[in-house]
Protein backbone atom coordinates (compact mmCIF):
# COMPACT_ATOMS: atom_id res chain seq x y z
CA UNK A 1 0.00 0.00 0.00
CA UNK A 2 1.44 3.74 -0.98
CA UNK A 3 2.65 5.56 2.11
CA UNK A 4 0.01 8.32 2.19
CA UNK A 5 2.64 10.97 3.07
CA UNK A 6 4.66 9.97 -0.20
CA UNK A 7 1.31 10.00 -2.32
CA UNK A 8 0.39 13.64 -0.92
CA UNK A 9 3.85 15.30 -1.87
CA UNK A 10 3.54 13.62 -5.65
CA UNK A 11 -0.39 15.16 -5.83
CA UNK A 12 1.52 18.54 -4.63
CA UNK A 13 4.14 18.24 -7.16
CA UNK A 14 1.76 16.91 -10.28
CA UNK A 15 -0.98 19.70 -8.91
CA UNK A 16 2.71 22.64 -9.70
CA UNK A 17 3.33 20.97 -12.88
CA UNK A 18 -0.72 21.51 -13.99
CA UNK A 19 -1.18 24.43 -12.91
CA UNK A 20 1.82 25.18 -15.58
CA UNK A 21 0.31 23.35 -17.77
CA UNK A 22 -3.55 25.29 -17.45
CA UNK A 23 -0.99 28.59 -17.72
CA UNK A 24 0.57 27.23 -20.81
CA UNK A 25 -2.74 26.75 -22.76
CA UNK A 26 -4.67 29.27 -21.57
CA UNK A 27 -2.07 31.79 -23.85
CA UNK A 28 -3.54 29.85 -26.66
CA UNK A 29 -7.09 29.02 -25.52
CA UNK A 30 -8.44 32.31 -23.88
CA UNK A 31 -10.88 31.64 -20.71
CA UNK A 32 -13.17 28.65 -20.53
CA UNK A 33 -11.54 27.24 -17.88
CA UNK A 34 -13.90 24.20 -17.22
CA UNK A 35 -13.45 23.45 -20.90
CA UNK A 36 -9.32 23.42 -20.19
CA UNK A 37 -9.98 21.21 -17.12
CA UNK A 38 -12.11 18.95 -18.83
CA UNK A 39 -9.53 17.72 -21.53
CA UNK A 40 -6.90 17.65 -19.37
CA UNK A 41 -9.01 15.56 -17.02
CA UNK A 42 -9.23 12.99 -19.92
CA UNK A 43 -5.69 12.88 -20.76
CA UNK A 44 -5.05 12.46 -16.92
CA UNK A 45 -7.56 9.47 -16.87
CA UNK A 46 -5.40 7.74 -19.89
CA UNK A 47 -9.22 8.02 -21.74
CA UNK A 48 -10.80 10.19 -24.55
CA UNK A 49 -12.70 13.35 -24.93
CA UNK A 50 -15.51 14.40 -27.87
CA UNK A 51 -15.62 18.13 -28.02
CA UNK A 52 -19.16 19.62 -28.83
CA UNK A 53 -19.65 22.94 -30.18
CA UNK A 54 -19.80 25.07 -33.30
CA UNK A 55 -17.45 26.31 -35.31
CA UNK A 56 -15.01 28.93 -34.50
CA UNK A 57 -15.02 28.37 -30.72
CA UNK A 58 -11.34 27.15 -31.23
CA UNK A 59 -11.78 23.84 -30.19
CA UNK A 60 -8.63 23.13 -32.55
CA UNK A 61 -6.40 25.71 -31.63
CA UNK A 62 -7.04 23.72 -27.60
CA UNK A 63 -5.93 20.31 -29.25
CA UNK A 64 -3.27 21.97 -30.68
CA UNK A 65 -1.93 24.03 -27.40
CA UNK A 66 -2.48 21.05 -25.65
CA UNK A 67 -0.01 18.57 -27.60
CA UNK A 68 2.77 21.18 -27.19
CA UNK A 69 2.06 21.37 -23.60
CA UNK A 70 1.83 18.01 -22.81
CA UNK A 71 4.72 16.78 -25.02
CA UNK A 72 2.52 14.63 -27.37
CA UNK A 73 3.14 13.88 -31.03
CA UNK A 74 -0.03 14.85 -32.35
CA UNK A 75 -1.65 14.61 -35.53
CA UNK A 76 -5.02 15.67 -37.03
CA UNK A 77 -7.29 13.63 -39.54
CA UNK A 78 -10.07 16.20 -41.05
CA UNK A 79 -13.21 13.35 -41.45
CA UNK A 80 -15.11 13.80 -44.33
CA UNK A 81 -17.78 11.68 -46.13
CA UNK A 82 -15.01 9.82 -48.84
CA UNK A 83 -12.52 9.37 -46.27
CA UNK A 84 -11.63 5.32 -46.09
CA UNK A 85 -10.24 3.68 -42.75
CA UNK A 86 -6.91 3.06 -44.52
CA UNK A 87 -6.43 6.85 -44.73
CA UNK A 88 -6.31 6.42 -40.72
CA UNK A 89 -4.97 3.54 -40.12
CA UNK A 90 -2.33 2.93 -42.98
CA UNK A 91 -2.34 0.28 -45.56
CA UNK A 92 0.89 -2.13 -47.04
CA UNK A 93 2.16 -1.13 -50.35
CA UNK A 94 4.02 -3.16 -52.65
CA UNK A 95 7.78 -2.14 -53.06
CA UNK A 96 10.35 -3.33 -55.52
CA UNK A 97 14.01 -3.73 -54.78
CA UNK A 98 16.91 -3.70 -56.45
CA UNK A 99 16.99 -6.89 -56.97
CA UNK A 100 13.83 -7.73 -58.70
CA UNK A 101 12.04 -8.66 -55.69
CA UNK A 102 8.76 -7.62 -54.37
CA UNK A 103 7.76 -7.43 -50.55
CA UNK A 104 4.78 -5.66 -49.01
CA UNK A 105 5.61 -2.68 -46.59
CA UNK A 106 3.51 -1.36 -44.07
CA UNK A 107 2.67 2.28 -44.31
CA UNK A 108 1.63 4.21 -41.36
CA UNK A 109 -1.24 6.30 -41.21
CA UNK A 110 -1.95 8.98 -39.04
CA UNK A 111 -3.25 7.06 -35.96
CA UNK A 112 -0.02 6.30 -35.29
CA UNK A 113 0.56 8.99 -32.67
CA UNK A 114 0.05 10.01 -28.93
CA UNK A 115 -2.53 12.50 -29.81
CA UNK A 116 -5.07 12.30 -32.39
CA UNK A 117 -7.38 14.90 -33.24
CA UNK A 118 -9.96 13.34 -35.55
CA UNK A 119 -12.25 16.84 -36.64
CA UNK A 120 -15.60 16.81 -37.25
CA UNK A 121 -15.75 12.98 -36.67
CA UNK A 122 -19.64 12.87 -37.39
CA UNK A 123 -19.32 13.97 -41.28
CA UNK A 124 -17.17 10.16 -41.38
CA UNK A 125 -19.19 7.11 -42.72
CA UNK A 126 -19.88 4.50 -40.03
CA UNK A 127 -17.18 2.35 -41.80
CA UNK A 128 -14.61 5.00 -41.17
CA UNK A 129 -15.72 5.75 -37.47
CA UNK A 130 -15.22 2.12 -36.78
CA UNK A 131 -11.96 2.10 -37.72
CA UNK A 132 -10.90 4.17 -34.33
CA UNK A 133 -13.26 1.48 -32.48
CA UNK A 134 -10.42 -1.10 -31.59
CA UNK A 135 -7.57 1.68 -31.41
CA UNK A 136 -9.90 3.62 -28.57
CA UNK A 137 -10.32 0.64 -26.62
CA UNK A 138 -7.13 -1.74 -26.98
CA UNK A 139 -4.82 0.60 -28.09
CA UNK A 140 -3.87 -1.45 -31.08
CA UNK A 141 -5.14 -1.69 -35.42
CA UNK A 142 -5.54 -4.22 -37.13
CA UNK A 143 -3.93 -3.87 -40.80
CA UNK A 144 -3.83 -7.02 -43.03
CA UNK A 145 -4.03 -9.29 -40.25
CA UNK A 146 -1.39 -7.86 -38.52
CA UNK A 147 -1.98 -6.08 -34.81
CA UNK A 148 -0.05 -3.38 -34.71
CA UNK A 149 0.86 -1.41 -31.52
CA UNK A 150 0.32 2.29 -30.93
CA UNK A 151 2.34 5.02 -29.50
CA UNK A 152 1.82 5.27 -25.68
CA UNK A 153 -0.21 6.95 -24.14
CA UNK A 154 -2.82 7.24 -27.19
CA UNK A 155 -5.40 9.80 -26.91
CA UNK A 156 -8.64 11.03 -29.01
CA UNK A 157 -9.86 14.20 -28.86
CA UNK A 158 -12.82 14.07 -31.64
CA UNK A 159 -14.89 17.26 -32.78
CA UNK A 160 -18.09 17.48 -33.45
CA UNK A 161 -20.30 20.24 -34.88
CA UNK A 162 -23.85 20.27 -32.97
CA UNK A 163 -25.94 22.04 -35.51
CA UNK A 164 -25.23 20.82 -38.84
CA UNK A 165 -26.31 17.21 -39.10
CA UNK A 166 -27.22 17.57 -42.69
CA UNK A 167 -24.83 14.63 -44.58
CA UNK A 168 -23.76 13.61 -41.13
CA UNK A 169 -23.48 10.15 -39.53
CA UNK A 170 -24.30 10.02 -35.83
CA UNK A 171 -21.95 7.91 -34.32
CA UNK A 172 -23.06 4.72 -32.69
CA UNK A 173 -23.53 4.41 -29.37
CA UNK A 174 -20.50 1.71 -29.13
CA UNK A 175 -18.36 4.43 -29.79
CA UNK A 176 -19.97 7.08 -28.10
CA UNK A 177 -19.00 4.83 -24.89
CA UNK A 178 -15.47 4.80 -25.78
CA UNK A 179 -15.22 8.53 -24.95
CA UNK A 180 -14.38 9.05 -21.11
CA UNK A 181 -16.09 12.36 -21.68
CA UNK A 182 -17.99 14.50 -24.04
CA UNK A 183 -16.98 18.66 -23.45
CA UNK A 184 -18.98 21.11 -24.23
CA UNK A 185 -17.57 24.18 -25.88
CA UNK A 186 -19.92 27.03 -25.55
CA UNK A 187 -19.47 30.62 -26.74
CA UNK A 188 -16.98 32.86 -24.74
CA UNK A 189 -18.21 35.82 -22.68
CA UNK A 190 -17.72 39.28 -23.81
CA UNK A 191 -15.05 40.28 -21.26
CA UNK A 192 -13.25 36.71 -22.69
CA UNK A 193 -14.19 37.31 -26.49
CA UNK A 194 -12.68 41.22 -25.39
CA UNK A 195 -9.47 39.30 -24.44
CA UNK A 196 -9.53 36.81 -27.60
CA UNK A 197 -9.34 39.73 -29.96
CA UNK A 198 -6.94 41.77 -28.44
CA UNK A 199 -4.48 38.52 -28.15
CA UNK A 200 -5.07 36.87 -32.17
CA UNK A 201 -5.68 40.22 -34.34
CA UNK A 202 -1.74 41.49 -33.34
CA UNK A 203 1.24 41.28 -35.58
CA UNK A 204 2.17 38.22 -32.61
CA UNK A 205 0.37 35.63 -30.80
CA UNK A 206 1.19 34.70 -27.47
CA UNK A 207 2.76 30.51 -27.80
CA UNK A 208 2.27 27.61 -25.38
CA UNK A 209 5.60 25.59 -24.44
CA UNK A 210 6.17 22.08 -23.14
CA UNK A 211 5.58 21.22 -19.64
CA UNK A 212 4.87 18.01 -19.51
CA UNK A 213 6.79 14.93 -21.14
CA UNK A 214 5.21 11.84 -22.59
CA UNK A 215 7.09 9.79 -18.30
CA UNK A 216 5.46 12.80 -17.00
CA UNK A 217 1.92 11.94 -18.16
CA UNK A 218 2.24 8.19 -17.78
CA UNK A 219 3.38 9.42 -14.16
CA UNK A 220 0.78 11.16 -13.58
CA UNK A 221 -2.09 8.57 -15.16
CA UNK A 222 -0.37 6.08 -12.48
CA UNK A 223 -0.39 8.73 -10.05
CA UNK A 224 -3.89 9.24 -10.13
CA UNK A 225 -5.14 5.72 -10.32
CA UNK A 226 -3.67 5.65 -7.04
CA UNK A 227 -5.73 8.02 -5.55
CA UNK A 228 -7.89 6.23 -3.16
CA UNK A 229 -11.43 6.96 -3.07
CA UNK A 230 -13.74 7.05 0.36
CA UNK A 231 -16.44 4.65 0.37
CA UNK A 232 -19.20 7.08 0.50
CA UNK A 233 -17.97 8.81 -3.01
CA UNK A 234 -18.26 5.12 -4.54
CA UNK A 235 -21.91 4.28 -3.10
CA UNK A 236 -22.53 7.86 -4.44
CA UNK A 237 -21.16 7.07 -7.92
CA UNK A 238 -22.64 3.66 -8.41
CA UNK A 239 -26.19 5.50 -7.26
CA UNK A 240 -25.94 8.17 -9.74
CA UNK A 241 -25.33 5.75 -12.65
CA UNK A 242 -27.70 3.28 -11.59
CA UNK A 243 -30.03 6.43 -11.31
CA UNK A 244 -30.69 6.37 -14.96
CA UNK A 245 -31.08 2.90 -15.96
CA UNK A 246 -35.19 2.89 -16.51
CA UNK A 247 -35.47 -0.67 -15.80
CA UNK A 248 -33.46 -0.49 -12.59
CA UNK A 249 -35.74 -1.20 -9.11
CA UNK A 250 -36.73 1.46 -7.27
CA UNK A 251 -35.43 3.92 -10.20
CA UNK A 252 -37.20 7.25 -9.87
CA UNK A 253 -40.73 7.36 -12.10
CA UNK A 254 -39.27 10.91 -14.30
CA UNK A 255 -36.34 8.80 -15.17
CA UNK A 256 -38.94 5.76 -15.80
CA UNK A 257 -41.30 7.83 -18.47
CA UNK A 258 -37.88 9.90 -19.75
CA UNK A 259 -34.87 7.55 -20.77
CA UNK A 260 -35.09 5.25 -23.34
CA UNK A 261 -31.74 3.42 -22.48
CA UNK A 262 -29.33 4.25 -19.75
CA UNK A 263 -25.04 4.43 -18.68
CA UNK A 264 -23.60 0.87 -18.51
CA UNK A 265 -20.83 -0.06 -16.33
CA UNK A 266 -18.18 1.70 -18.69
CA UNK A 267 -19.78 4.98 -17.43
CA UNK A 268 -19.32 3.92 -13.43
CA UNK A 269 -15.78 3.33 -14.37
CA UNK A 270 -15.23 6.34 -16.40
CA UNK A 271 -16.71 8.74 -13.39
CA UNK A 272 -14.49 7.02 -10.95
CA UNK A 273 -11.52 8.30 -12.75
CA UNK A 274 -12.85 11.45 -13.61
CA UNK A 275 -13.59 12.13 -9.80
CA UNK A 276 -9.89 11.13 -8.86
CA UNK A 277 -8.70 13.60 -11.99
CA UNK A 278 -10.95 16.66 -10.58
CA UNK A 279 -9.40 16.12 -7.28
CA UNK A 280 -6.29 16.17 -8.75
CA UNK A 281 -6.47 19.47 -10.72
CA UNK A 282 -7.26 20.88 -7.80
CA UNK A 283 -4.46 19.34 -5.42
CA UNK A 284 -6.63 17.03 -3.03
CA UNK A 285 -5.88 13.95 -2.09
CA UNK A 286 -9.09 12.29 -2.46
CA UNK A 287 -12.19 12.78 -4.69
CA UNK A 288 -15.42 14.42 -2.63
CA UNK A 289 -19.48 14.51 -3.46
CA UNK A 290 -18.81 18.20 -4.90
CA UNK A 291 -16.61 16.25 -7.94
CA UNK A 292 -19.24 13.64 -8.35
CA UNK A 293 -21.60 16.61 -9.28
CA UNK A 294 -19.34 18.25 -11.44
CA UNK A 295 -18.06 15.37 -13.61
CA UNK A 296 -21.30 14.00 -13.88
CA UNK A 297 -22.70 15.58 -17.27
CA UNK A 298 -19.80 15.05 -18.96
CA UNK A 299 -19.14 11.35 -17.98
CA UNK A 300 -23.19 10.28 -18.98
CA UNK A 301 -24.74 12.35 -21.17
CA UNK A 302 -23.63 10.83 -24.12
CA UNK A 303 -24.06 7.33 -22.68
CA UNK A 304 -27.90 7.95 -22.50
CA UNK A 305 -30.90 8.86 -24.57
CA UNK A 306 -33.59 10.27 -23.91
CA UNK A 307 -37.03 8.31 -25.39
CA UNK A 308 -39.30 9.54 -28.41
CA UNK A 309 -41.99 11.01 -25.86
CA UNK A 310 -39.31 12.79 -23.84
CA UNK A 311 -37.99 14.53 -26.90
CA UNK A 312 -41.26 15.30 -27.81
CA UNK A 313 -41.61 17.06 -24.70
CA UNK A 314 -38.44 19.34 -25.10
CA UNK A 315 -36.92 17.45 -22.23
CA UNK A 316 -32.70 18.02 -21.35
CA UNK A 317 -30.60 14.96 -20.54
CA UNK A 318 -28.09 17.94 -18.84
CA UNK A 319 -30.98 19.28 -16.86
CA UNK A 320 -32.17 15.65 -15.95
CA UNK A 321 -28.43 14.79 -14.93
CA UNK A 322 -28.02 17.93 -12.76
CA UNK A 323 -31.11 17.68 -11.02
CA UNK A 324 -30.91 14.15 -10.08
CA UNK A 325 -27.12 14.52 -8.86
CA UNK A 326 -28.06 17.23 -6.90
CA UNK A 327 -30.83 15.32 -5.49
CA UNK A 328 -28.67 12.60 -4.74
CA UNK A 329 -26.22 14.73 -2.25
CA UNK A 330 -29.52 16.83 -0.43
CA UNK A 331 -30.73 13.09 0.12
CA UNK A 332 -27.20 12.13 1.50
CA UNK A 333 -26.59 15.57 3.57
CA UNK A 334 -30.02 14.86 5.36
CA UNK A 335 -29.32 11.46 6.16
Amino acid sequence: MSDPQDLLSDIEALETKLQQARQSITRRFIGQERVVDLTLATLLCGGHGLLIGLPGLGKTRLVDALSTVMGLKGNRVQFTPDLMPADILGSEVLDSAPDGTRAFRFVQGPIFCQLLMADEINRASPRTQSALLQAMQEKTVTVAGEDRALDEPFHVLATQNPIEQEGTYPLPEAQLDRFLLQIDVAYPDRDTERAILLATTGVEEEEAHQVFTTEDLLAAQTLLRRMPVGESVLELILDLVRAFRPDEPGVSERVAQTVAWGPGPRAAQALMLAVRARALLEGRLAPNAEDVIEMARPVLIHRMQLNFAARARGESLADLIDETAARMIRAEAAA
